[in-house]
């Protein structure tokens, strides 16, 4: 897929701060590409609906996202991942 803005390198820095497949439930598809359409959201402001349909159903993804908002998930991977910068960026 064309316009991906996450790297392997990088990818393999966020997939560890994703939540674990919740038990009893339905276990997500394909992380990545759920993160990538997150992403294509927020870089182009553009609503669920006009997402393109390479990432996936939109209600699906839109779904998703809002259970990880609710459940705390999406606050916590941005806090970890803040936590990493600042701290990278006081190494330079």
């Amino acid at each position: 897929m064309g316009r991906c803005v996450i790297d392997d390198a990088m990818w393999e820095r966020l997939e560890p701060l994703l939540p674990k497949s919740p038990k009893g439930g339905r276990p997500g598809t394909n992380n990545r590409m759920f993160i990538e359409a997150i992403c294509w959201i927020v870089r182009t402001g553009a609503p669920w609906r006009d997402m393109p349909p390479s990432y996936g159903s939109w209600k699906t993804v839109y779904n998703r996202y809002n259970r990880w908002v609710h459940r705390g998930y999406m606050k916590e991977i941005l806090n970890l991942l803040k936590k990493r910068w600042r701290s990278r960026m006081a190494l330079d």
